[in-house]
């Protein structure tokens, strides 16, 4: 039997957090999407189509370099995605139907998954028994009990006869939206069965689906410490930048872009703890285009570096070493705007301050420093 797959790959997955969609991180030091691509061939799925977005086209393009992949735009709904990634297959007597968001993918369950359509079956998919206690609820409250028995959570890849999958998608309507393709089927009173599922086909959902995932698959992870310092000194000016807030003060820093010491200490702390040099090799200040420019996109580009290498900032700490301006009245904001930026619950960011006792050029108030200690969990 020939086989094809539709990997539905369009969404942003905004609740995984990261600076880029969660289908294009990185997962044991590939792609998301590269790991499922990979595993469908080598289970003998001669023809892939990726259901991507536009906007992801450099990302795609760089995920599924080699692979031979076809990819065809997403629509509003899963349901319009697939019926896309479906017009774009040709001749197959099988169709598997995957999400981009589950890696763990591995080519037994593929023929599992084939053998229930062999059988008779014109759809199938992998699915787990649920194994807690069931409530529904209003806002918090329990109103009332939900019994388990007979329910199962079910997975993807979901593996489809393709005249039933085709012959289903062709009788709904272009405005109905199902939450699988199971679900599609059934609508059309076609015969789906379960296989026994596994957890390594979990949905990455949430930031930390990422590591539990990376452990279930055999990747091992360490924590990495970064350090980073900056100084400027005052000159002209009626304010100061610092973590991203601007104080009113009597003078303003001097640098090539806003001066903002602290997130240029955080930036460093967090190339440190990836290995990846300093701010000065990155965003040099020979370079007139950083001139005066905003310290949030050094930030967020430390940022994007940890999630290109799987890495999670997991807390970061900024202290502020002046005489003045005083830092406390605005020590919420800086950790909040910097919280906001990482993408970090305010609890995981620390800015506190400090003085030098008059001491030195930080007590002439000649200028001020920052230091900063970035924290990540990264694959080993």
């Amino acid at each position: 039997m020939k086989r094809a797959a539709v990997i539905v790959a369009a969404g942003r997955g905004d609740r995984a957090g990261g600076e880029i969609p969660k289908q294009y991180r990185t997962l044991l030091g590939r792609p998301v999407l590269r790991w499922s691509v990979e595993a469908l061939r080598r289970a003998g799925v001669s023809e892939i189509v990726v259901v991507t977005a536009a906007e992801h086209a450099k990302l795609f393009g760089a995920a599924t370099e080699g692979l031979g992949v076809t990819a065809v735009l997403g629509g509003a709904t899963r349901t319009e995605s697939v019926r896309a990634g479906l017009a774009a297959i040709g001749e197959a007597d099988l169709i598997f139907v995957h999400d981009a968001a589950r890696p763990g993918l591995f080519p037994a369950i593929v023929e599992t998954l084939a053998s229930a359509i062999e059988a008779g079956a014109q759809g199938a998919a992998p699915a787990i028994a649920v194994a807690d206690s069931l409530r529904r609820v209003d806002g918090a409250r329990v109103v009332a009990d939900v019994e388990r028995d007979g329910l199962v959570r079910v997975q993807t890849p979901q593996a489809f006869r393709a005249g039933a999958l085709r012959d289903a998608y062709a009788a709904i309507s272009n405005d109905q939206s199902f939450t699988d393709d199971l679900a599609v089927v059934r609508a059309h009173g076609g015969v789906c069965v379960t296989v026994p599922g596994d957890a390594r086909l979990m949905k990455l959902t949430y930031p930390e689906d990422f590591a539990l995932l990376e452990r279930i698959m055999g990747g091992d992870r360490i924590v990495c410490v970064g350090n980073g310092v900056d100084a400027h000194r005052f000159g002209e000016g009626d304010h100061v930048t610092l973590c991203g807030v601007n104080i009113p003060h009597s003078k303003g820093l001097v640098g090539h872009s806003d001066a903002d010491a602290g997130w240029h200490a955080l930036v460093d702390a967090i190339l440190g703890a990836l290995g990846e040099g300093d701010i000065g090799a990155h965003f040099p200040p020979s370079d007139p285009q950083w001139k005066g420019a905003d310290s949030e996109r050094f930030l967020r580009h430390a940022a994007h570096l940890a999630d290109a290498a799987g890495a999670r900032i997991v807390h970061v700490d900024v202290t502020l070493l002046c005489e003045r301006p005083k830092i406390g009245p605005h020590r919420e904001r800086m950790r909040q705007r910097t919280a906001d930026v990482l993408g970090l619950p305010l609890e995981r960011v620390s800015v506190k301050a400090t003085t030098t006792e008059r001491m030195g050029f930080l007590g002439r108030e000649e200028g001020l420093a920052a230091q900063a200690t970035a924290t990540l969990d990264r694959p080993a």
